[in-house]
Formats: structure tokens, sequence, C-alpha cells
């Protein structure tokens, strides 16, 4: 297989229809000058390894990608490196591959090659499957490079093609997070200390001697903070077990095991960890709570973290709270047309509570947010009572409960009237004071927020009166009442659609007009959805207004059941949770087996 020259380059993307002949001509009169330009770029911004920085030749893969070509034809965008790479790799039958993080094996990139050859040669073994090893390469034409591989490695090698910022972020990412680890452990000089004897648990060396300010633990944590970022994930792990420590994401709801790290370098970890968070790092032996804020690519993060003692140590989960997500449009959550005008009709009203509900981790604390940025605004004293402040907002005045101290939801509502607030979000009513006082203050005339946990809308008023709240005081005080729940989206990379016989929709409830088929999507899965057929999710809502018809039956009924309050909800035209879901089903936006899996308990 020979190099490929530069003319070939542009008559492949030519051939493959990315280029016209008037933009071929025009490329290559441009190209002299672009690859001065991206050589000075790449000299003043050399990087590699410490005194050794490496300079990569401009391909004409770079000069096409660095122009910022609009593609051809009714395709919208422009011509990225992606798409160039993706054509060279089929005119050379070399596959293409994407890399996709969450799938390398921290040992198998690191240790198969040196560091220094892979950012040389662009360069990055992925896999070992059947004996063979699979490498990723920019230039897949350079036999020596391939041969060099075979003979370290002592594995025949198969090789892939794909883009030079794929591969440079792998190394950089991999081999940096790897050599921080490594010489962590060798600095730290200790064999692991098994935690499965809880005896040995008060035995364990000062954190003096842990050295938790080491550069070394500093970098791999910074590390593990800008991949979970970079990949989307919603918490961090940090599992010990006997022989290893387990690093997991959790991206769409789902757990991915992301490294194995050895045993040595836990104590050191958690203890970064903790200083960032400001815990106290010699405690142990209780759980603790704190956060860290971070800044990433021009946006500040905050992370939730908590430490709880394990078997094997302490076990360490950070929530990460992206701003974007707490804080979005009305529009973008999800709701229905129908049901935007109802929650905007909510908003309105000048006093009152507001109660979305739903399990953990079912998005209220993004409703909850996202609707108080939506009413914030100079003429406004916004109060929050939190447990804890899920994102720091100037917008908003927050108090975060202590119990231990005494300072809880109720403690707090029975001061909070005197801040002069005219809006009021608690965090959760979990008791009967804290409810009493939610009532009290709508009554006062203040907009009030909060959150419970039941499974759909009309059980939220049968919950009030089990915390002790009376009837009439309820249908007084109640605006509204929003269950919701979080459905993952079909991947809009992978999305094909297929025929569904209605007799299957039939047990969500679904009126399929006689129909005896229905066309739906769902994701096949690939490299942007990690192969789950979803990316990214979306709120599926509840809305049960309480207007007037609502409110005598409230009151009427001493003994009120659920069923008799739901049906007098359908009545007034509450929209069913899984009627909401089903209709983002047939639009296209999520599945059958999605729907099902979270309406299935309503």
């Amino acid at each position: 297989m020979r190099p490929i020259s530069d003319k070939e380059t542009i008559e492949i993307l030519a051939r493959e229809g990315l280029l016209t002949r008037k933009q071929c001509k025009s490329i290559i009169s441009k190209a002299p000058e672009q690859r001065r330009r991206l050589t000075h770029l790449k000299r003043v911004k050399a990087s590699g390894l410490p005194g050794q920085d490496i300079e990569h030749p401009v391909t004409m893969i770079d000069v096409v990608a660095s122009l910022q070509i609009p593609l051809s034809g009714k395709k919208t965008g422009v011509l990225d490196e992606e798409q160039i790479v993706r054509a060279v790799a089929k005119h050379l039958k070399v596959p293409y591959k994407k890399i996709d993080p969450l799938e390398l094996d921290l040992d198998v990139v690191t240790k198969t090659i040196p560091r220094l050859f892979a950012l040389k040669h662009l360069v990055v073994p992925v896999a070992i499957t059947d004996g063979k090893l699979e490498v990723v390469m920019y230039d897949p034409t350079d036999v020596d490079v391939l041969e060099d591989i075979r003979r370290v490695a002592t594995l025949e090698v198969t090789p892939a093609m794909g883009t030079k910022a794929d591969i440079l972020k792998i190394i950089e990412e991999f081999f940096g997070f790897k050599s921080s680890i490594v010489a962590a452990e060798t600095q730290l000089g200790q064999p692991s200390v098994d935690l499965g004897n809880l005896e040995q648990y008060t035995h364990l060396k000062s954190i003096t001697e842990i050295q938790a300010t080491d550069t070394h633990i500093k970098n791999a944590v910074d590390y593990l903070f800008h991949y979970a970022l970079d990949q989307r994930a919603s918490d961090i792990h940090i599992e010990p077990k006997r022989n290893h420590v387990h690093i997991r994401f959790r991206i769409d709801g789902v757990l991915h095991t992301i490294y194995k790290l050895p045993k040595a370098v836990h104590p050191a970890i958690v203890s970064r960890i903790k200083t960032l968070s400001r815990l106290d790092i010699a405690e142990k032996r209780r759980p603790q709570d704190g956060r860290i804020k971070l800044a990433h690519q021009q946006e500040d993060a905050e992370i939730r973290v908590s430490t709880v003692p394990v078997a094997f140590g302490e076990k360490v989960v950070m929530r990460i709270l992206d701003p974007t997500i707490l804080f979005q449009d009305l529009e973008d959550l999800g709701f229905s047309s129908g049901d935007l005008i109802v929650y905007h009709q909510f908003l309105k009203e000048p006093n009152g509570i507001i109660l979305v509900t739903g399990p953990t981790g079912s998005g209220k604390s993004t409703t909850l947010y996202s609707s108080l940025a939506h009413l914030a605004s100079s003429e406004k004293n916004i109060t929050t009572v939190e447990d804890p402040i899920e994102m720091i907002r100037e917008d908003f005045n927050q108090i975060g409960a202590q119990p231990t101290i005494g300072i809880t939801f109720a403690s707090i509502l029975r001061n909070i009237l005197r801040q002069d607030p005219d809006i009021i979000m608690i965090g959760e009513i979990r008791d009967q004071e804290t409810a009493e006082n939610a009532v009290q203050s709508a009554l006062t005339g203040h907009l009030v927020f909060s959150t419970l946990h039941t499974n759909d809308a009309p059980s939220t008023v049968t919950r009030l009166m089990d915390l002790g709240i009376k009837p009439f005081l309820i249908a007084e005080s109640l605006i509204g009442v929003v269950a919701q729940r979080l459905l993952r989206k079909i991947c809009p990379y992978c999305a094909i659609t297929l025929e569904v016989d209605a007799t299957v929709l039939k047990s969500l409830g679904t009126d399929v007009e006689g129909k005896e088929s229905v066309q739906l999507k769902q994701g096949k899965g690939c490299l942007k959805c990690r192969g789950t057929g979803f990316l990214g999710r979306m709120g599926v809502f509840e809305m049960m207004a309480i207007d007037k018809d609502m409110k005598e039956v409230i009151v009427e009924s001493e003994g009120l059941d659920v069923l008799s309050l739901k049906k007098k909800a359908l009545e007034s035209g509450m929209i069913p949770l899984r009627t909401n879901a089903i209709e983002k089903m047939l639009k296209g936006v999520t599945t059958f087996q999605e729907v099902a899996r979270v309406t299935e308990k309503l």
C-alpha cells in the first residue's frame, strides 16, 4: 500500500461528491499558502514531551479541513476532517474508526507501545481481539510503523484509519492519565492496604504520609474531571474493591466502567477530591458532603461530592451539575404545546403553590431552576431553601439546609417571610411542618415552588392530606401539579424507521385508528451514542391544574381517593404522562421500549 499524494487526495474527495471541480482548482491554488500558514501555527504551538517537541507535517487533509469548505449539493455544513478521512479510508480499502474513549482499555492503549512512538507516528492501539492488535492510524500506508508495532507487541496488527484530532486527544488523555497514576503509585511506594479486613481500617497511614498534594495525583484528578465533562457524564463513581479501584461514569442515565486503577493510589485520589471540596481529609469513618466549582471550556460546572465508607475504603460519588442543563428555556424541557400553555398560566399566578413531582433523577431540579430563571427579574426577590444547594445562581438568594445545626426546611421557612420574598422555592416537602409552612406562605401572598415524591399528579393531593394538610387549605393554596419523568432520545445519527404491529402498541393503550401497523423510529447504535441508540434525554410531563371544579372536588371529598381525583382531572383536561410519552414516540423522538420502561407503573 503506497502513500497517497496531495493530488490523489483531492481527486478522492471529488469522486466522493464532497468537492466540485471548481472547489478542487481553488484548493490547489490556495494549498501552498495555507500549508505555510498551518506550519507556522504548528511551530508556534509545538508541544510534546519535555525537550522533545514533535511537529507533524501538514498534509492535504489538514489543508482541506482548515479551509472550512461548504458541502456541495443539498448537504449542509462544512467539509471537516472526519468526512475527508472517511473518504480516504474508503479509497485505501481500510476501515475508518471513530475512537470511542469509553470502549478503550487503559492498559491496551498505554502499555502496548511507548507514548513518544504513538505521538510521533499518530497511532493508537485500541483493542486486542483473537490474538490480533487493532490500531488506529492517521497514515495506514506506513508499513514500517506497522512492522515496528508487530515486533514490539508480538501480535498480528490490523490497521484502521482515524482523524488526527481523535488520535491526539486519546494520546493526551490516556497517556497523561496513565503516567500520572503510575508516577503516583511509584512515589507512594507502598503495597495496597486490603480494607476487606475491617480491623485494618483504623491502621491507615496518616494523611501527611499519603501525600494528597502530590503533583501526579493532582494531574490524575484533573484528567478525570476533563474526561467526565467531555463525555457528558452526570455522575462520577470512584468505587474501591479488594484489589482495584473502579471508576464509572453515568451517561444518559446508564453507568459505564471507565478505568480500573491500582489500589495504592485510591487514598491519595480521595484525599485530593476532599481537599478540593473542603471536606475533612482525616475523617474516614463518617459520610461527608461537599462541592467543587470548575472552569471548563469557558463554562463553570459545579460538582457535588459525597463520600461514604464501604468495605474496601471510601466510595466517592460526584454529581456534575451543568448550568446549560439545569437552566434551560421552558420551551426546551419537553412540554407539549398544550402543557406549555398551562404551565405558563401557573407561572403567571401571583401566589399559591406549584408542585413538581417524580422519583429521584426525573429532572425535577431542572424544571424548578428553569422556572425560577424564567421568572427572575430585578423587581422580584427569589429565595430558595435547598438540601443541598444544587447550583449557585446570583439571581436567587439561596439557603442551604443544615439539619445537624437545626437549620431545616421547616425552621428556615418560619424565618424566611421576614426576608420579604416574592417567590420561594423549597427543595422538598418532607414532613407536616414544612407542608404547613409552605401553605401558609402561599396563603399570605407568595408564589411557592416545591417537590414531592409521588408517582403521578393526582397522588400529590392525597399525599398532602397524608401529611396533615386540610382539604380546604390544599384547594385554596395549590395552583397546579407537574408530574414528570425523563425519556432517552433516539440518537439522530443512527435513527432508522421500522414498521411496528398495531397490536403491540395497544399494550400502551395507544389508539392507532384502525391501522395494522405504524412507522416508528429507533437508533440502531453508532459511535456517537456508544451503541445504545440513544443520545441525550428530555422531560415528559403530566399537568394537573387546580381549577374551580377541582377545588370543589378536593373540598367536598374528605376521604378522597386517587382514582376519583384522577378521573376528575382527566375530565378537566389533564393529559396523562403516558399519553404525552406516546405522543413523543409517534413523533420519532423516543422508542416504544423507552416509553414502556418509563411509564410501566403509571
